[in-house]
């Protein structure tokens, strides 16, 4: 680190948290101190996260230390969930505070440095407060971010910012909110009126010179239309423990209440042999109804559900009481799949089918994170009754790809019905290139349905 140059206490910090940095931070370090975009594909629990902060954490402690720290917003971070905006605030505090903390053993006291949350949670009065006094690292997420750029007073706060960091970025790659980011990360260099740094952070993106030049811009690629842009990738290979489950009973077009209360059941039998486990699974009406099955097997106090709709309050509590183990069962939808801190996950379920691949790693890679040397047990449910199996568009998209299981042997093994097009069937394998062994199993033609091979 010291050849980076950070503050000694910022480096004294770091030292004693984690004493060597990870592969990412350290290559992401080296671009981001020369002022570079930067993407960073690291796997989940890499640190890739605060190898992006760090840096402006960095900046803002010598600006302190040296009596020059404005009021003003220099580091603008979007995240596409609230949940996560409300998590990497608190992961952001416990930093803040421990390097004040050793300023003040030092004799050199700083000045507050202040983060702030700017969502739809967000109250009225806090969001006056922020305008008033603005705060040194802004969190938002896409709609807010727009919307802070539309007002006149947010927009003056913003026409300082030095750097925006888009987390988890793949989750806005492929649909419109990806578009309107990109839109707005333009809009915010016209504001400020010179070019922000970007940064750019993901566990899953594929293909990722497409993710960099979405997060640089069409004015920022060289020749051959390659994007002007550090990429840092140190792959997403992790050793998992998965299996596929399907029940007992004669599959059919509807999933009777016998095959409900099967699954359920052995769900309600898994989570009783691990400390931790979340439940995946497509809606927010099928999480409701996933936990109220299992809270009627495991407890009311046992068993929490999660997802956008919910209060903020309600989400944190099942949060914080996943991280504690208080909560030993959380069902969740795409709101839990992201780097949301609920510290170590025994076991991730998924129940149907998860639509895409990206989607599928992301979420089963939430398990095993404390330890890289631990197996990653998942579980993967087959029912016809998903509401994603019947549906010919989803059938179309999915094309019968159920999982991924990486392991230990060195031999890869796929099975390609004929009704799985020849460019599905490449795309799958650029996937899976680089995993140790991989087993991908393909629903029959009666349940893709005519024509599921056309992409």
């Amino acid at each position: 680190m010291n050849t980076l140059g950070f503050h000694p206490l910022v480096e004294r910090w770091f030292r004693e948290r984690f004493r060597e940095p990870t592969a990412p931070q350290v290559a992401g370090w080296r671009h981001i101190a020369a002022r570079r975009d930067t993407l960073i594909a690291a796997p989940t629990g890499s640190g890739k996260t605060l190898a992006a902060f760090l840096w402006a954490i960095n900046g803002l402690i010598e600006r302190a230390s040296a009596g020059q720290l404005e009021d003003k917003t220099s580091v603008v971070y979007v995240s596409p969930l609230k949940a996560l905006a409300n998590d990497i605030q608190k992961n952001l505090q416990q930093p803040l505070a421990e390097i004040h903390q050793l300023a003040l053993q030092e004799g050199t006291p700083l000045p507050e440095i202040r983060v702030f949350v700017r969502s739809g949670d967000t109250p009225a009065h806090e969001r006056q407060s922020m305008v008033k006094r603005p705060p040194h690292i802004l969190i938002t997420t896409p709609e807010s971010f727009y919307i802070l750029l539309t007002a006149e007073r947010s927009r003056r706060m913003l026409a300082q910012a030095e750097t925006v960091i888009v987390d988890e970025i793949h989750a806005v790659a492929g649909d419109k909110r990806g578009a309107h980011l990109t839109l707005s990360l333009e809009r915010l260099d016209a504001v400020a009126k010179q070019r922000l740094q970007r940064i750019g952070l993901s566990a899953t993106q594929k293909p990722i010179d497409d993710i960099a030049r979405m997060l640089i811009g069409a004015d920022r690629l060289i020749l051959g239309g390659l994007p002007d842009c550090a990429i840092v990738d140190t792959g997403h290979q992790r050793t998992l423990d998965l299996s596929i489950e399907v029940t007992e009973h004669e599959l059919g077009p509807i999933a009777t209440h016998e095959m409900h209360a099967d699954i359920f059941d052995r769900i309600a039998a898994l989570t009783t042999t691990h400390r931790t486990t979340i439940v995946f699974v497509n809606t927010r009406r099928l999480v409701e109804r996933v936990a109220h099955q299992l809270a009627e097997r495991l407890g009311k106090d046992k068993v929490a559900a999660h997802h956008g709709s919910m209060s903020r309050h309600a989400r944190l509590e099942a949060e914080e009481g996943l991280k504690s183990g208080a909560i030993p069962v959380v069902v969740a939808t795409a709101s839990l799949e992201l780097g949301i801190d609920v510290g170590h996950v025994d076991l991730v379920c998924h129940l149907g089918s998860p639509r895409a691949i990206a989607t599928f790693l992301q979420r089963v890679g939430r398990s095993g994170l404390a330890s890289s040397s631990r197996k990653t047990p998942s579980t993967l449910w087959r029912s016809r009754s998903s509401p994603s199996l019947p549906a010919r568009r989803s059938a179309r998209r999915i094309c019968g790809i159920w999982c991924i299981a990486p392991t230990s042997s060195a031999t890869c093994a796929v099975r390609i019905s004929k009704r799985f097009s020849r460019c599905s069937a490449r795309a799958y394998r650029r996937v899976a290139a680089g995993a140790q062994r991989i087993c991908i199993v393909i629903r029959s033609t009666a349940c893709c349905g005519p024509g599921a091979g056309r992409a």
